[in-house]
């Protein structure tokens, strides 16, 4: 029977089949786009018409600042692109012409986040029912895309690892105490804040789905993954999380987080003798296995291209990886 109980969770930069002198800003790629032929173009426009291949995002709701706004748009953009990632094309002109529409994409999120904010604002009330006037900082989305992206694999970013910044993706796993890997998945970016509970979720799907009726009693997560909605969330399910509120060598936490309560609570957690003991066996669960597979295995690159591709790929380096560690485990009990 195996058994769960603690798991660790963390994400490690893993470079993309793709360089970083190939990422171009919008203005350097219609160059680039200008410079193909026109019997290209005219077969990329008999290919693609005139779709644009992206939806409009939903409206929001609420009425945080347009900073928000915006941001929620792009998260949801980026959630959207996730959830439904396609191959990347081999032949170079269909990929200038899909980084040329992701780079629009973004563009038109932003514009149509910002006149949503405008739109609500116009008649948003108060809570004394007056209405919210003029924004005091009004904004105006820039003509053109401001952004970046990679011609030789559009979904992989510039991210940060300890050896630098390079062109890759983050890819995830969580871990058991024997440090069987069970789940395991790539996310385009560094920014790993949204993806704590997602990863949880996953890891009882794919125990329930190899009939182990063991779940997952303790998550520990470096500051990487710091989001007290998900924190809390899984506490309320029984899941005692711990997650380092301060990144690097931080001691003694901001002014601005010094006033928020979750914050205090969870260095509390985490200063007991319990909190202490319970924590200090992520390193030794999470790290191992990504040393494992980046330094003595030597796989510290993905060799396809897309997002779709590196999760398969990621996954099936993580499969090799617990069969390894059954092949150990069965060598050591046979030989005594």
């Amino acid at each position: 029977m195996v058994r769960v109980g603690t798991v660790a969770v963390d994400g490690t930069r893993m470079a993309a089949n793709a360089s970083k002198d190939q990422t171009v800003d919008f203005e350097q790629l219609a160059r680039k786009i200008l410079e193909e032929a026109a019997e290209i173009d005219a077969a990329e426009d008999e290919l693609y018409g005139d779709k644009r291949g992206d939806e409009l995002p939903e409206q929001l709701r609420t009425g945080p600042g347009r900073q928000e706004w915006l941001r929620e748009a792009k998260r949801r953009l980026e959630a959207e692109r996730a959830a439904n990632p396609k191959p990347v094309p081999r032949a170079r002109p269909p990929r200038l012409k899909e980084a040329k529409r992701r780079l629009q994409e973004e563009l038109w999120t932003e514009q149509r986040a910002n006149a949503a904010y405008e739109a609500w604002r116009a008649t948003a009330k108060d809570t004394l029912g007056r209405g919210l006037g003029t924004p005091p900082t009004p904004y105006t989305p820039p003509e053109l895309p401001a952004g970046t992206v990679n011609l030789t694999d559009p979904d992989s970013r510039i991210v940060q690892s300890r050896r630098g910044f390079m062109q890759g993706y983050t890819a995830q796993a969580v871990a058991t105490k024997e440090q069987i890997v069970i789940t395991a998945e790539v996310i385009a970016g560094g920014n790993e804040r949204q993806t704590l509970e997602p990863l949880i979720d996953k890891a009882h799907q794919e125990l329930s789905l190899a009939g182990v009726s063991d779940t997952v009693s303790s998550a520990l997560a470096d500051a990487g993954f710091w989001n007290t909605d998900h924190i809390a969330r899984l506490t309320e399910r029984g899941i005692r999380t711990l997650v380092s509120p301060d990144a690097g060598k931080r001691k003694t936490p901001g002014l601005t987080r010094q006033r928020r309560k979750h914050y205090l609570e969870m260095r509390e957690q985490l200063a007991t003798d319990e909190g202490k003991q319970l924590y200090r066996q992520r390193q030794a669960i999470i790290e191992p296995v990504f040393a494992q597979m980046k330094y003595n295995r030597r796989i510290d690159r993905f060799q396809r291209r897309g997002l779709w591709a590196c999760r398969a790929e990621w996954r099936l380096i993580t499969a090799t990886h617990n069969l390894l560690k059954l092949w150990q485990h069965n060598l050591e009990i046979a030989t005594g």
